[in-house]
């Protein structure tokens, strides 16, 4: 069992951050590895990207976005309670080297994943900008942690409530424009992964993305998590996350990933009916 040593709401009403005891997984885990939870003896195995990794206080951090059954549930715990199955690291750690002028372009709730990366890359001595992107200010996380970990940070908003009014895409242009980059990371739904690929393509500038299609063992067994990446067959949990972008079949991607939406919302819909007297209106999940 791994204990919640902390919880707290990042953004109302459905994003959390999680403070989990794990002195094992946290000397052992790099920016870019993942962990496999499951909560309870009937639950699902889901993953989750780490959010931060602190090896001296032995503790691991993930953000948690309640969208369907399994992350509504983990919205219920508190501090002190137990998570029955922490697994991990898992995955292939991101390639941190000095390589001069990184951008890492975070959509929505993929930021929290690229703060250990921003990090480290800053460490190995990079100039590290990040372009952040949400539909409103409100769905904006990590603001702070990211001007922590960066030279400079660039915000979009689709509705232009804060920084650049436009998709991610706009201020990547800009940025390569003006003074180009030797590398670009994105991390985020695919189809903002996707086209921050076919905006970096013509300049040819090596982009890595981290992909998430439906995963269960996260070892390579059960093949849930297969892409299709240069033509060839990979599986994110054991050769990726990370992916040469510009070689990712997204077509395949995203429809996996929507393979089984019609039995992730009746399950949802079924808990949520189950569970309704134990939500409250600070972890009242919502159905994406």
């Amino acid at each position: 069992m791994a204990k919640i040593l902390e919880k707290r709401l990042v953004r109302s009403p459905d994003v959390f951050y999680y403070k989990i005891e794990a002195p094992l997984i946290s000397k052992k885990a790099k920016p870019g590895q993942f962990v496999i939870i499951r909560i309870h003896e009937k639950g699902e195995r889901i993953p989750l990207s780490l959010a931060d990794i602190n090896p001296e206080e032995g503790t691991i951090s993930l953000i948690v976005m309640a969208v369907g059954k399994t992350s509504s549930e983990m919205s219920l715990l508190k501090a002190g309670d137990n998570i029955l199955d922490l697994c991990g690291p898992l995955g292939q750690p991101t390639h941190i080297e000095k390589i001069g002028r990184v951008i890492l372009v975070g959509g929505g709730f993929g930021v929290a994943p690229l703060y250990p990366i921003a990090r480290a890359f800053k460490a190995a001595g990079n100039e590290v900008i990040t372009i952040m992107g949400a539909r409103s200010k409100d769905l904006l996380i990590y603001e702070k942690e990211m001007q922590q970990a960066s030279d400079r940070v660039l915000i979009t908003t689709d509705d232009g409530s804060k920084g650049i009014k436009g998709v991610v895409t706009v201020a990547l242009r800009q940025e390569i424009e003006q003074k180009g980059a030797d590398l670009v990371m994105a991390v985020g739904p695919a189809a903002m992964m996707k086209f921050v690929c076919m905006t970096t393509e013509p300049f040819k500038i090596k982009t890595i993305v981290s992909l998430n299609p439906i995963m269960i063992d996260g070892t390579g067994m059960c093949g849930g998590c297969r892409v299709s990446v240069g033509g060839e067959t990979k599986f994110a949990c054991t050769d990726g996350p990370d992916f040469d972008g510009h070689q990712v079949d997204w077509h395949v991607l995203m429809n996996r990933q929507r393979m089984y939406m019609n039995e992730e919302k009746e399950s949802f819909e079924e808990w949520k009916k189950r569970h309704e007297h134990l939500l409250t209106k600070e972890n009242q999940p919502v159905c994406d």
